[in-house]
């Protein structure tokens, strides 16, 4: 039985996607940090999503490099399973994703300062 989300899980999930990164990505990224290494259908059923879903969140990760992909082998007909696996820790993709947060909110502040100079808000 594949275990669903814990409410702290749940809360971090929340959090991530506050600050930008998106809902199933993050629905991922959590899980996966807990499981290990997961196939899709774990994936699906953990973080409460479709295939789809979870196909178009493992294109970003594998994208960003932050999961890795492996082919099971399967007994009989059909389409080889795919395991999936972070290629960092939760803690390494939450630090990425403040660094590029804090730089997003400096880029927002010198805007900000320049666009009150140009109106004459500041002098």
């Amino acid at each position: 039985m594949v275990e669903e989300l814990t409410e702290k899980e749940e809360k971090i999930v929340r959090l991530l996607s506050e600050t930008g990164l998106n809902k199933n990505i993050a629905k991922v990224v959590v899980f996966l940090s807990k499981s290990g290494e997961a196939i899709s259908r774990d994936i699906e059923r953990a973080a409460n999503l479709r295939q789809p879903e979870v196909s178009l969140a493992m294109k970003e990760l594998k994208e960003w490099g932050w999961v890795k992909e492996r082919e099971l082998k399967k007994k009989g007909k059909g389409r080889p399973l795919k395991s999936y696996k972070l290629t960092l820790d939760l803690k390494e993709i939450v630090a990425e994703l403040i660094e590029k947060k804090r730089e997003e909110i400096k880029r927002i502040e010198k805007d900000l300062e320049e666009l009150e100079k140009l109106v004459g808000l500041k002098s």
